[in-house]
C-alpha cells in the first residue's frame, strides 16, 4: 500500500478542524467568554433604566456570532429570542440584500434608468438604480423625524399624505440637483427601489420574493415585511426580524454572499454594497454610505466614523439604535436592537467593547 494513503485520515481531520459553521434550525453555539471585557460591554449596553424619563441607553437585544457560532445573547424588556423586532432602517439594507439575489438572476443592471422599472420616475430620466442605492437621487427630500414633523418628507410619506403609495409620493418630488452627485439620505429613495423591484421580478413573484429569494434559503421563518396600500413593501422601514434571524443575514454578508455551498448573492454585489459613495463628505451622516449599507471607511482615508472598530466594519442601521454590525476581519456579526430615543447610544462605544470582548478569541 502506498504510504500516501496513511495521510488521508490526517488530512480529513485537519480539514474538519477548520470546517465552517452554519446555522440550521438553530445556531451552533460556543461558550460565552467571561471576564472584565464582557462586564464592560454589558455595563454599556444594559445600564439601569430610568423608566420615568425614558432617557439613556435601552438595549432590547444583543447577540454576537463569532465565526458562525452564537457566543453571546441577552434580551431585555418584552423582547425575547422569538420576538420579531421592528428594524426601522435596517430594512433598507435588507432590501439591498434582496436586490442582490435579483442581480444574480441578471434582472437589472446598476446603471439602468430607474424609470425603466418605475415609470413614474420618467420625469427624472437621468436617475439610475445606483443613484438610489447611494441615496443620491437628487430629489428634494427632508429626512427629518419627530423633531421637525411639519417639514419632514419622511413623516408625510409614512404617516400622512404619502402613506397609501410611498414610492408614488416620492416620485412626485422635484429635483434639488443632478442625480448621483450629492449624498442626501432619503427613505424615499429606498421606497422607490421597493417600487422598482415589483417590475424587476414581476408582479406575480413580488409579494413572495423576499421570502423565496432570501429568507427561505437562510432559514428565516418568522420575518414580517409590511406593505403600503398599493402593495409595495415599505423598504425604508417596516421589516421585522428576530435577532437570531437578522444575524443570518449578517453571516451571509460577512461571508461575501455565500450560504453554505451556494453563492446566494454575487460577490460583485456585496462589493458594491461595501464600496463607499465617492461624493460623500465628512459630517454628512454618522457613517459612510455604500450601496444601501453603512461603512467605516470612505474614499478619503481620513474619514473613519468608528475609530475603535476595524476599517472593514460595515453595518445596517436603524432609528432609535437598531444595528447589524459585520466585521469580516474579526469574523464577527453583532445584532443590537434598542429603543434609544434621546440619541445617547454610540456605535463606536459598543463596537470598541465588543471587539475587546470577542475579537481576540477568533481563530485564524
Amino acid at each position: 500500500m502506498s504510504k500516501g494513503w496513511f495521510l488521508i485520515p490526517l488530512l480529513l481531520l485537519t480539514l474538519g478542524a477548520h470546517a465552517e459553521d452554519w446555522p440550521s434550525e438553530q445556531w451552533p453555539t460556543a461558550p460565552t467568554p467571561t471576564g472584565p471585557a464582557i462586564e464592560a460591554l454589558e455595563q454599556y449596553a444594559f445600564p439601569p433604566r430610568d423608566d420615568v424619563t425614558r432617557r439613556g441607553i435601552r438595549t432590547d437585544a444583543l447577540l454576537v456570532i463569532r465565526d458562525g457560532r452564537l457566543v453571546y445573547e441577552r434580551y431585555a424588556g418584552p423582547t425575547t429570542a422569538q420576538t420579531p423586532h421592528l428594524t426601522w432602517s435596517i430594512s433598507k439594507s435588507l432590501l439591498a440584500t434582496v436586490f442582490g439575489v435579483a442581480y444574480g438572476e441578471k434582472r437589472f443592471a446598476l446603471d439602468d434608468p430607474a424609470a425603466k422599472y418605475y415609470p413614474p420616475l420618467s420625469r427624472h430620466p437621468g436617475l439610475t438604480l445606483a443613484d438610489l442605492f447611494h441615496w443620491a437621487s437628487g430629489l428634494d427630500w427632508q429626512e427629518d423625524y419627530e423633531y421637525a414633523p411639519l417639514n419632514s418628507s419622511v413623516v408625510a410619506m409614512l404617516y400622512t399624505r404619502g402613506r397609501r403609495d410611498m414610492a408614488g409620493f416620492t416620485a412626485e418630488h422635484e429635483s434639488a440637483g443632478p442625480p448621483g452627485q450629492v449624498f442626501r439620505y432619503s427613505s424615499g429613495d429606498s421606497n422607490l427601489l421597493a417600487g422598482a423591484l415589483k417590475n424587476i421580478v414581476g408582479p406575480a413573484r413580488y409579494s413572495d420574493y423576499p421570502w423565496t429569494a432570501l429568507f427561505d434559503p437562510l432559514g428565516i421563518r418568522h420575518a414580517t415585511w409590511e406593505t403600503d396600500a398599493s402593495g409595495t413593501f415599505v423598504g425604508s422601514s417596516y421589516a421585522y426580524l428576530t435577532a437570531r434571524d437578522l444575524a443570518r443575514v449578517g453571516l451571509l454578508m460577512q461571508r461575501d454572499g455565500r450560504w453554505g455551498q451556494r453563492q446566494l448573492i454575487p460577490r460583485e454585489w456585496v462589493a458594491f454594497n461595501r464600496e463607499p459613495f465617492a461624493h460623500f463628505q465628512a459630517g454628512q451622516d454618522e457613517a459612510v454610505p455604500g450601496g444601501h449599507w453603512w461603512l467605516n471607511r470612505a474614499v478619503d482615508p481620513a474619514i473613519h466614523p468608528w475609530p475603535d472598530a476595524p476599517p472593514d466594519t460595515f453595518a445596517a442601521l436603524g432609528h432609535w439604535g437598531q444595528a447589524l454590525y459585520i466585521i469580516p476581519s474579526a469574523k464577527l456579526v453583532i445584532v443590537r436592537y434598542g429603543d434609544d430615543r434621546d440619541g445617547s447610544y454610540r456605535h463606536n462605544e459598543l463596537l470598541e467593547r465588543a471587539m475587546a470582548a470577542f475579537a481576540a478569541k477568533v481563530q485564524p
